[in-house]
C-alpha cells in the first residue's frame, strides 16, 4: 500500500503567490521548476511589471487545510466557501486577474480528504499520474492531488499537581470507617423474621458513616415489621383473613358506571327553566 493510500502525507494548508525566494513566507515551498523541466516563473507581460511564482505551505499549526482548489476567470464569480489565495509580492508587483486561483479552506477535524500536493507543467499534453487537472493559467497547467491525510498527534500538556506528594506516606495506617454509636435495639423474633433482622443489623454495622448528612434519611434505623393484625404466624388469623379476602368483590367497568351514573337531569331541567319576564312599561300610576 502506498503512502498516499495509508494517509501518511500531510495536507496543504495554504497556497499563495510570491515574487521570489526573498518574499516567500516562512514554512512555504515555492514551485520554481515545472514537472517537464521548464521555469515556473509567470513572466512579465502586458500590464504585469514582474514575474511571480506559486507557493504552498503544510504548516498545521493554524488548524486549517485546503480541501479543494479551482481556477476561475475574471468574468466568473467566486464559488461559495472559496477565497482567493494570498499575494506575497515585491512592491509595485501585481498578479494577472484574467485567471485567478481560489481555494476552499476547512478545519482539519471536519474533513477526511484534502489537497496533498500541487504541481505545474508547461506542456498541456503531459499527464501526471495520480493528479487531477485543475486548469490552464498563463501558459501553465495546474495539477493537484487529493487524498486522505494524517492529522498531527496531539501533545499532552503537563499537569501541575498542587498536592505535595512528600507529605504522603504509605506506611501510615488508613483510618477505620466510623460506625453508628446508637444502632436500633433488637426486636423480638415474633415481630421480625430472623433473616430480615440479621441482614438489617449487619448492614447498619458495616455501612460507614459519611462526613455529611446528605445520605441520611428519615427511615434510617427504623426496622421493618408487619402489623400484628396481619401477622399470620403470630396470632393464627388465617381463616379470618381468608374470609375477608374471599368477600372482596372485583367490580367490572359496567358495575362502576352503573354505581356512579349520574344523569344530570336536575341541572338540565334547571337550565331549561325560563325566567319570569318583567313588564316593559313603567308601573301604572294610581288613579
Amino acid at each position: 500500500m502506498s503512502l498516499m493510500e495509508r494517509g501518511g502525507v500531510r495536507p496543504i494548508t495554504s497556497v499563495a503567490w510570491t515574487s521570489n525566494t526573498s518574499t516567500c513566507p516562512k514554512d512555504f515551498t515555492m514551485i520554481s521548476i515545472t514537472e517537464d523541466g521548464a521555469a515556473a516563473n509567470f513572466t512579465r507581460s502586458f500590464a504585469i511589471k514582474s514575474g511571480y511564482y506559486i507557493c504552498y505551505s503544510k504548516d498545521l499549526t493554524g488548524g486549517m487545510v485546503v480541501s479543494d482548489i479551482q481556477l476561475i476567470s475574471d468574468k466568473d464569480s467566486i464559488p461559495h466557501g472559496y477565497c482567493y489565495i494570498a499575494e506575497h509580492l515585491e512592491p509595485k508587483a501585481s498578479v494577472s486577474k484574467k485567471k485567478r486561483v481560489c481555494v476552499r479552506v476547512a478545519p482539519v477535524g471536519s474533513v477526511d480528504t484534502a489537497v496533498l500536493d500541487i504541481k505545474l507543467t508547461a506542456k498541456s499534453k503531459m499527464m501526471l499520474q495520480h493528479y487531477t487537472y485543475v486548469g490552464d493559467i498563463h501558459g501553465y497547467v495546474l495539477w493537484c492531488r487529493k487524498g486522505y491525510f494524517s492529522s498531527p498527534v496531539p501533545q499532552t500538556k503537563p499537569r501541575s499537581v498542587s498536592l505535595d506528594l512528600r507529605t504522603l506516606s504509605l506506611e501510615q495506617p488508613s483510618p477505620l470507617p466510623l460506625r453508628p454509636s446508637n444502632p436500633p435495639p433488637p426486636l423480638p423474633h415474633g415481630k421480625l423474621s430472623q433473616r430480615r433482622y440479621s441482614l438489617s443489623s449487619k448492614d447498619n454495622l458495616d455501612k460507614p458513616v459519611d462526613s455529611n448528612v446528605q445520605g441520611i434519611t428519615a427511615l434510617d434505623g427504623v426496622p421493618f415489621c408487619l402489623h400484628p393484625k396481619y401477622d399470620v404466624q403470630a396470632n393464627g388469623t388465617t381463616p379470618h383473613l381468608n374470609s375477608q379476602l374471599n368477600n372482596i368483590r372485583i367490580k367490572s367497568l359496567q358495575d362502576i358506571e352503573n354505581e356512579y351514573n349520574y344523569t344530570f337531569t336536575v341541572e338540565e331541567s334547571a337550565a331549561k327553566r325560563t325566567r319570569p319576564s318583567l313588564p316593559t312599561g313603567g308601573a301604572s300610576s294610581a288613579q
